[in-house]
């Protein structure tokens, strides 16, 4: 699942029924077109398949009163088990880009706190192998046949993955000392988050 997909449900979950303009003013408010790469097409784009796809449903807006009729969207059941279901692996899943572990840290407190430790807990481990077998290519990067200058890039993609990992385990530290409001530990999720479909 793209990360577009995943915060475009998000977003409608977390309002309960939203229109693509609401969506598409949420997502960019937070920057996500320069960290998730969502460009404002496909928020529409991704509406209109996944009504499609039956993740979500256009719902009648009668609070546009006399103004332009506009198009509102919800969750049904199979779109809320889907947001959940790609929320967990976003959070777990190795992710080269980051698009999708940066929609999913969005929406963590969705979750509550274990199921998250355990999900960041695989990722950790990703992350971990990956600045491992960075760290060997920047170290063996003549010996693997490359030009001595190429040891630059892998040097770039080390410190990259280290940060990734020291971000992590702190994310993780944190977690496990009670910052943040999860789900489950009370209202704050369904105040931030919206409470999930009936």
């Amino acid at each position: 699942m793209s990360a577009t997909r995943l915060l475009v449900l998000g977003v409608v979950r977390m309002y309960g029924k939203a229109h693509g303009y609401q969506v598409r003013r949420e997502l960019l408010s937070w920057a996500a077109d320069k960290w998730g790469n969502v460009q404002p097409g496909s928020i529409y784009h991704a509406l209109k398949k996944m009504t499609t796809e039956g993740l979500l449903e256009q719902v009648e807006d009668v609070e546009a009163g006399g103004g332009p009729d506009r198009i509102a969207y919800r969750l049904t059941e199979d779109g809320e088990t889907e947001f959940l279901v790609q929320l967990g692996r976003a959070l777990s899943s190795d992710d080269a880009t980051g698009y999708s572990l940066s929609a999913a840290v969005t929406f963590m407190p969705t979750l509550p706190r274990a199921q998250v430790l355990a999900l960041l807990k695989q990722q950790l481990a990703n992350m971990e192998a990956h600045a491992q077998s960075t760290h060997y290519a920047r170290e063996h990067a003549v010996d693997l046949g490359k030009p001595p200058h190429v040891s630059e890039l892998y040097r770039l993609w080390s410190v990259h993955a280290e940060a990734n990992v020291t971000w992590m385990r702190d994310l993780i530290g944190r977690l496990e000392a009670g910052e943040y409001v999860m789900a489950g530990e009370g209202s704050a999720d369904e105040a931030v988050f919206g409470s999930p479909p009936k």
